[in-house]
């Protein structure tokens, strides 16, 4: 079940819509981004089909227009916080990220990530997570979502993804056996790891 802001007595934390690391920005989504999401999705489609259900069927330009458009408002309405990934002065799509599948009464969130083929083995991965982590553990008082578990997911066959959150600190809470299908084949079981960081 999703938690959405509005069940929670808890004031909510501001969320930024913007996060820097040493070599990217990570910025909260807007149409205007559709080309540039558009052409990197299109360009990564071999790699991506692999892991990610939506990479399947991916949307067209005008579709990724209106995607975006409800993808401001849930960050707007903090229901779902995606973050583009751009190079530092924010010219070059480099991958997406952000914190999914929130519990405001915890509160908590799950970092999800993909980062486009032509720049990937860069660590930009483990980069944007580490960011991502410290924002959700960091007390509201200082700047952070004052998140209490913060979880990483993957596909137990994803070895790249499944290296980023020990790197971070995060603990392998549990291996789930037969817990999903592949994203480009349903019908292959997959298992799927849970890593979690709690404060």
């Amino acid at each position: 079940m999703h938690y959405s802001p509005a069940m929670t007595a808890r004031p909510l934390p501001d969320v930024p819509t913007e996060v820097r690391t040493p070599r990217l920005l990570l910025r909260a989504p807007r149409p205007e981004d559709a080309p540039a999401l558009h052409a990197a999705v299109h360009a990564s489609l071999p790699e991506l089909r692999r892991w990610m259900v939506w990479a399947q069927a991916p949307l067209d330009l005008p579709g990724t227009v209106e995607n975006l458009r409800e993808a401001a408002q849930h960050f707007e309405q903090r229901e779902n916080l995606r973050y583009h990934v751009w190079n530092a002065d924010g010219t070059e799509l480099i991958g997406s990220s952000g914190y999914h599948a929130l519990d405001w009464r915890v509160p908590k969130g799950e970092i999800g990530y993909w980062i486009a083929t032509a720049h990937t083995g860069q660590g930009y991965a483990t980069e944007v997570a580490r960011a991502l982590t410290d924002l959700g553990l960091r007390f509201p008082g200082e700047g952070g979502l004052g998140f209490r578990r913060i979880e990483i997911r993957c596909d137990r066959d994803n070895e790249r993804s499944a290296r980023i959150p020990p790197a971070l600190g995060y603990t392998l809470d549990a291996t789930l056996v037969n817990d999903s299908v592949a994203a480009h084949d349903p019908s292959q079981l997959r298992d799927t790891l849970l890593f979690s960081i709690t404060r």
